[in-house]
């Protein structure tokens, strides 16, 4: 087993034994088996693509097999065979429309691939295409890994934008270009550096589909507070990512005297005027994904997994805990076919809250509409003085040492700068009171990690406003990453220039020396150091 895509890798190099995350060695070999299957896939459908036949069931193929083999996804081994079995048969069809056109794959072991007849076959080819195994060359391998690893949060946020009807062939294209690229040894580290430029802007088109997909759907998210208390009753507890998961459970579950509540991600969908309006739509349970085993725990409900980050459930909620979607862990029920009743069942056997706690509240919605609304207020408190700086300060929260960092920038922060924050990252500090600035609150979250699309309207509008460049803006990105998303999320600011990004809490394990002086060369990348420094720095 080799894996290093997520920021925790044991001993930040790679987990060689067993995953930090918890996956084991077969779910690994499996993963790596699937990418090596839709790089097949990929092969032939470059060819195809110059050939004028796409096919938009492959597309939709290709994100979920890609997405589920994301940090924290799925970990059961038994989903990822037919998945591997289906990438090979889809191969194998669209080569079969290209044939009367004369038309064929480079000859190449992944067109080739046959999967082992059983699950411990397939696990020893998947051992044989280990992502260890990428490129001889260590710098070109790190920009491989780079790609690779981005595309699978690129196809993460396109799977989550056809669920709700967006969908664009370009995205796909990129994918199957930058997994067939990767087979490849022939290509320079400045082909590699295009492609992850390339991959940058795939993922701002996926999540600009994924926000036309959320907004149209559910509305503009506006200002709204969301209580962190309960109130007593039957409970269930949605976590991960998907707002239409969480619409569905919202519909089957009216009228049943069941709360829905949200756990991580899931907070800014409060913001949305078409879920706020269901009244059983409480409030916010428990902070970021790391924290899960102690939260589900204490959970009197059933507890939904909508996407990525789920951990090991203890056998203390087990019974209680139920995977939709891509999500899987073994002993875990899988509910699909958006029937939700085993959840809402489980619900009602369980105690649910027995009485009611106030607790406090916080405040979500402020997506670009809303902060582009009092865009005027905000360009006169900055030329008046009264705003001095901006701070986006967001990204994935984690368990790895180090994140307190967050914390503490957020809490010295003067008071005469805003903190803009998105994702997880932002449950280092979400119920801080931070007051705010002739009205404007110091404090605005954005929404989860896909609403970096919202944060980029809005530093171009802010710039724009200004006369300057967004490099010029009084704006500094303070990021945390974790998984893949995160490195997609990265990959795009490069892609449109912007400069100046700190990272934390520690740089990728994929990133070799010479890779890293490069980005450091090109976009100033720093990684944080701490907070009084790095405000000193960017404050004067």
């Amino acid at each position: 087993m080799f894996c290093n895509q997520c920021e925790q890798t044991a001993k930040g190099t790679g987990c060689t034994q067993i995953g930090v995350c918890g996956k084991q060695p077969d779910v690994a070999a499996l993963q790596d088996l699937l990418i090596y299957a839709c790089q097949g896939l990929s092969c032939v459908a470059v060819e195809a693509g110059k050939a004028g036949v796409t096919d938009k069931a492959t597309d939709l193929f290709l994100y979920k097999a890609v997405f589920s083999t994301l940090t924290n996804v799925n970990f059961d081994a038994e989903r990822f065979v037919p998945l591997i079995k289906q990438a090979v048969e889809l191969r194998t069809c669209l080569q079969a429309k290209l044939n009367p056109l004369g038309v064929t794959a480079s000859d190449c072991d992944a067109v080739r691939f046959t999967p082992a007849a059983d699950l411990a076959g397939l696990v020893k080819q998947g051992e044989a295409h280990a992502i260890a195994s990428l490129d001889p060359n260590a710098d070109i391998a790190s920009l491989k890994q780079t790609v690779l690893y981005g595309i699978k949060g690129v196809a993460a946020y396109a799977d989550h934008a056809a669920l709700l009807g967006q969908y664009d062939p370009s995205v796909a294209a990129f994918i199957y270009k930058g997994l067939a690229s990767a087979l490849r040894i022939d290509l320079d580290l400045g082909a590699w550096v295009a492609l992850a430029m390339e991959c940058g802007q795939a993922n701002l088109t996926a999540m600009q589909l994924l926000d036309a997909g959320n907004t149209e759907t559910y509305g503009h998210p506006v200002p709204t507070s969301v209580p962190l208390g309960h109130r007593k009753g039957k409970c269930i507890l949605v976590s991960g990512h998907d707002l239409k998961d969480l619409e569905t459970l919202l519909k089957q579950t009216e009228g049943k005297g069941i709360d829905i509540y949200t756990h991580g991600e899931m907070l800014p969908t409060h913001g949305y005027p078409k879920l706020k309006a269901y009244k059983h739509f409480f409030g916010h349970y428990g902070t970021a994904w790391q924290n899960q085993i102690k939260e589900f725990a204490a959970f009197p409900g059933a507890i939904l997994m909508t996407t990525n980050c789920i951990q090991k459930p203890s056998s203390a909620y087990l019974p209680n805990i139920f995977t939709t979607g891509l999500v899987g862990w073994p002993g875990a029920v899988h509910v699909g076919n958006e029937d939700f009743s085993a959840v809402i069942k489980r619900a009602l056997e369980l105690p649910g809250f027995t009485d009611d706690v106030e607790g406090v509240s916080v405040n979500v919605g402020f997506g670009r509409n809303t902060v582009m609304s009092v865009a005027p207020a905000v360009i006169d408190a900055v030329k008046a003085g009264k705003i001095r700086h901006f701070f986006l300060v967001g990204g994935c929260d984690g368990a790895k040492p180090g994140r307190n960092y967050y914390t503490e920038f957020v809490e010295k922060a003067p008071a005469d700068t805003v903190i803009l924050t998105l994702a997880c990252g932002k449950f280092r500090f979400f119920d801080k009171q931070l007051g705010d600035i002739g009205g404007i609150p110091r404090l605005l979250d954005i929404g989860q990690c896909n609403d970096a699309y919202s944060a980029i309207q809005i530093a171009v509008a802010l710039a724009g406003a200004f006369n300057c460049g967004v490099n010029e803006l009084p704006l500094s990105l303070i990021l945390s990453w974790y998984e893949q998303k995160a490195v997609a999320i990265l990959l795009t600011l490069l892609s449109l220039g912007i400069k100046n990004i700190r990272l934390g809490p520690s740089l990728p394990a994929f990133i070799t020396p010479n890779v890293l002086a490069f980005l450091v060369e090109n976009f100033d990348i720093k990684p944080i150091s701490t907070p009084d420094e790095d405000l000193k720095a960017i404050l004067g």
